[in-house]
């Protein structure tokens, strides 16, 4: 009798098997180095070292665009936190962080989550519809196993691909941080502003945060694509039909971002950092109705893949 597990290492053996996974590893691999060589031998700034002097000008500014909002009778909240944060800096000497450093290179490193989001729609996309495509569909359905273990150990392993490749992006980027630019100032706090004062809190901490935000997106690409591989068993269109909602969508929402509507489409709610640091897409929004959302979409995708898969006919 196959168990569950069984079919979760066998999915795995034949995912990494395939030598575009590995490709796809090194290019994100590729792409982190590129990041860190890019940064410590090309940029070159030396803003961070007159940094005291950067922020009273910075400051100033500041401070001038705070008295024309209140000039206009329009508060900017902001405006306000950021003047907090960075007399904060000065008065305890935290300077802020910057690109050629630990810290602002795993910082800098997050962004590269797009390119995992793009190779992880590739595996979801292919993990379904390959087998209809190649035939082995038929050798896999007389299994003495449901046809729903054998969809969800497939969902499972694109899961674990895309965590994978997440924590394989946060381990070397702290490696190649430490080789490239030393461990120095790695007792600097990330600081934040909190109920009317600036509060610590540690950067480690603060950094996968930043991956956790990162990764909502991914995992519902990631379940989009799989939706569309199950349903129409075609990689290329779950591939194609993924990459551009992943593109568009955010654009399409801040062009449509003056309609109440606007608040019910996927990509308005999947960016949660919209409630930490920022304002809505649209007034009223709050997290807990983002996320309950989200719950919505996700329920929905993998709902429409475990019937439509359960009942779709391979005998032909």
């Amino acid at each position: 009798m196959v168990s569950f597990i069984d079919l979760i290492r066998n999915e795995n053996m034949k995912l990494y098997k395939r030598t575009g996974t590995w490709v796809m590893i090194g290019l994100i691999i590729l792409a982190m180095s590129g990041v860190g060589l890019f940064t410590k031998f090309v940029l070159d700034s030396d803003a961070h070292i007159n940094w005291k002097e950067e922020l009273k000008t910075e400051n100033m500014q500041l401070e001038s665009a705070l008295k024309d909002t209140e000039q206009m009778g329009v508060g900017n909240d902001y405006v306000e936190q950021q003047l907090a944060i960075n007399h904060y800096r000065l008065e305890n000497d935290y300077p802020p962080v910057h690109s050629e450093s630990l810290w602002g290179f795993m910082i800098d490193v997050t962004n590269l989550t797009g390119f995992v989001a793009l190779f992880t729609i590739v595996v979801a996309a292919g993990i379904v519809a390959n087998e209809f495509s190649w035939g082995t569909i038929k050798l896999l359905l007389i299994r003495p196993v449901s046809r729903s273990k054998i969809l969800l150990s497939k969902f499972i392993t694109t899961i674990l691909f895309a965590i994978g490749m997440i924590i394989l992006l946060f381990s070397l980027s702290f490696i190649f941080g430490s080789l490239l630019f030393g461990v120095s100032g790695v007792e600097q706090p990330h600081l934040v502003y909190q109920d009317g004062q600036v509060v610590e809190q540690n950067m480690i901490t603060y950094i996968i945060s930043l991956y956790g935000f990162n990764s909502i997106d991914l995992f519902m690409m990631l379940t989009l694509a799989f939706m569309i591989s199950t349903v129409f068993r075609s990689s290329s269109l779950a591939i194609g039909i993924s990459l551009f909602l992943m593109f568009t969508g955010p654009q399409l929402v801040q062009l449509l971002s003056n309609y109440e509507w606007v608040k019910y489409i996927l990509f308005a709610n999947t960016n949660l950092q919209q409630y930490t640091n920022g304002t809505p897409i649209v007034e009223g929004m709050t997290m807990t109705f983002s996320i309950s959302m989200i719950m919505i979409y996700f329920i929905i995708f993998v709902a429409l893949s475990w019937v439509i898969f359960e009942k779709r006919d391979v005998t032909a």
